[in-house]
């Protein structure tokens, strides 16, 4: 994974020092530059605004593009009415993070009418006609939580698993459940764990997760040895319900995306494990994809996307750029301050997660 983020790193700065400089000796300015259209799909999650706009926008401007990053705040007419405002205004590549498949599909097929390509960005539109893709391994990262989750067990015998799961309309909430179920599927058929039940999430909403896993813990009894849950929003609803009923730091809990809170539950014990995922490896493998695409490069653009992701509804397969992921326990987190600028000592360690990042060497500055 790290020869791969170099890789991606280096190229892209190649690309940009090369893009900048024929900007600057044309004298163009930003009317002039190609535009790149983005659409994000909501605020629920903070990476979007936070991560993701920045990164993206960055990125594609500082390659001499002009991108026009928008954000359909998880209304599926507000993402169409962008799509079809950008398309519209006759972009050079439309990269969308679709909220559902059906409604990404159609706006793929509406870009493509009008000769404009089209990068689906984390997400894939199933059914769709995107030319390219650029993600992370999801597989993985669902085998990634699977392990995690059986190292906190340990030797337990018939340990019984609740599983709270992302949206069933996100294909990579599909992903995470089959990598998971490629670790956990033959202790289930076993019986060396127990599967109690597995409860997908409409729109990774934590308030319902924390409603689900709260009505199928009182269904089992109040039993429940591990959690699998599918990010770390869900984590934070299940660890509420686990503090309520005096479980919490004894019930070992997944997570991904290694947030804040995420981390600091790891540190106190009530988190058993997160995934955490480079954003910024990802927007600029994406904005290079964008630039290459725009400039009609297809194969400088085959030769980066040289993954392939199979579109089980569209029969097809789409090039793609597949990224990888770290496994963080309590352990990992040192390290990962050292990779995360964004990532501040101080704001991770305040108040009662102090003692434990003093003991594993964590400085405050």
């Amino acid at each position: 994974m790290g020869s791969l983020r170099r890789a991606l790193c280096c190229g892209l700065l190649v690309l940009l020092v090369s893009s900048c400089g024929s900007g600057a000796d044309d004298g163009s300015n930003a009317n002039d530059k190609p535009l790149v259209g983005v659409i994000l799909p909501d605020r629920d999650a903070s990476r979007w605004e936070e991560q993701d706009r920045p990164l993206l926008t960055q990125a594609l401007t500082f390659a001499g593009m002009n991108p026009v990053v928008e954000n359909a705040e998880g209304d599926e007419k507000k993402f169409a009415s962008l799509a079809d405002d950008l398309i519209a205004r006759k972009v050079k590549v439309l990269m969308i993070t679709p909220l559902t498949p059906e409604s990404g599909a159609t706006v793929e097929r509406k870009a493509k009418a009008a000769g404009i390509p089209v990068i689906d960005y984390d997400r894939i539109s199933l059914g769709g006609v995107a030319d390219y893709y650029v993600s992370f391994d999801n597989l993985n990262i669902g085998e990634l939580q699977a392990e995690g989750l059986l190292k906190c067990l340990g030797t337990k015998p018939a340990a019984q698993i609740i599983e709270i799961q992302g949206s069933p309309t996100d294909n990579n909430a599909t992903l995470f459940a089959d990598g998971q179920r490629r670790k956990l599927g033959p202790l289930y058929d076993s019986g060396k764990l127990k599967l109690v039940q597995s409860q997908a999430v409409d729109k990774w909403d934590p308030v319902l997760g924390k409603a689900a896993f709260q009505r199928i813990l009182e269904d089992n009894g109040g039993r429940v040895d591990g959690v699998v849950a599918a990010d770390d929003a869900l984590a934070g609803a299940v660890i509420e319900v686990l503090q309520d009923k005096g479980l919490a730091g004894r019930v070992p809990v997944t997570g991904q995306n290694a947030s804040l809170s995420a981390l600091r539950a790891i540190l106190l014990g009530d988190q058993c494990m997160t995934v955490h995922k480079p954003i910024r490896d990802e927007a600029e493998a994406a904005a290079r994809l964008a630039v290459l695409v725009a400039k009609g490069d297809t194969s400088g653009a085959d030769d980066l996307a040289t993954g392939n992701t199979r579109d089980l509804v569209g029969r097809r397969d789409v090039k793609s750029v597949l990224l990888g992921a770290d496994l963080i326990a309590k352990e990992d987190v040192r390290g990962l301050l050292v990779t995360e600028n964004d990532l501040k000592p101080a704001e991770l360690c305040a108040g009662e997660v102090a003692s434990v990042c003093a003991e594993l060497g964590i400085v405050v500055n």
